[in-house]
């Protein structure tokens, strides 16, 4: 059970206070009858809710794409920094989504955003070995003897040894390398921190898939899209 207020503004028919108003003239029907409160707690997803003789759909979760661009922090909330919510528009921004994992603030690419929490955990938790694959530009050239410590399991500078990795060389030479690496964690910088360990330094990623999820060539940095159904399914393993 939820307030009406709540879902109707998750529906971004307004905020609460305007929905308060919206009930207070009879707008707003609940079940054929006329809502009396806008505090008035009803099931979302069994209660047939109609503003102004409009039936409105309800949805409890989004699941939304973004091609994450430099210099924006994936976090809901900073002091300091632009977050990737702040992108979001209103309309969805009312759901109160998070970012699934977290790029580091000058990392660019595919990032998910729900307020789905059980599929935050299925795709974040290392037991579900979900698959996350980065494009990377490297300051110097990635040899054979990398691609064998990336699948050996890489230690980290704090002693961690990260998990089996594996690690394509898509060109190298004096001038540096194009990699494409995929890997099943998200420790703090780790691709960073795993081709410092051998000596080397990123100095271009980006994500272009998570797990079945692939990026959407076609959406520009800093801007996003609704998953499509067929895309939540994949996600969630059906």
């Amino acid at each position: 059970m939820e307030r009406l207020d709540k879902v109707l503004a998750n529906l971004g028919v307004g905020s609460r206070k305007e929905v308060k108003v919206m009930v207070k003239n009879g707008l707003v029907k609940v079940d054929g009858r006329p809502a009396r409160d806008s505090g008035m707690q009803i099931d979302p997803e069994k209660a047939a809710i109609e503003v102004g003789g409009e039936i409105l759909s309800y949805r409890k979760y989004i699941y939304l794409m973004m091609n994450k661009p430099g210099g924006v922090v994936s976090a809901t909330f900073d002091n300091y920094d632009e977050t990737v919510i702040d992108l979001l528009e209103d309309e969805h921004r009312i759901f109160e989504p998070f970012p699934v994992g977290r790029l580091d603030k000058d990392t660019v690419g595919l990032l998910i955003i729900t307020n789905d929490g059980d599929l935050n955990h299925r795709l974040i938790s290392p037991k579900w070995h979900v698959d996350k694959v980065y494009y990377a530009e490297i300051d110097k050239p990635v040899e054979d003897e990398d691609v064998r410590k990336f699948k050996e399991g890489v230690v980290l500078d704090d002693g961690y040894k990260c998990m089996s990795a594996k690690l394509e060389i898509l060109a190298a030479d004096e001038n540096g390398s194009q990699v494409y690496v995929t890997i099943q964690e998200g420790k703090f910088h780790q691709v960073k921190r795993m081709f410092k360990s051998v000596g080397k330094e990123v100095v271009y990623l980006k994500r272009i898939s998570f797990g079945p999820l692939k990026l959407d060539e076609q959406l520009p940095e800093g801007e996003y899209r609704e998953l499509r159904k067929e895309e939540v399914e994949a996600l969630q393993g059906k």
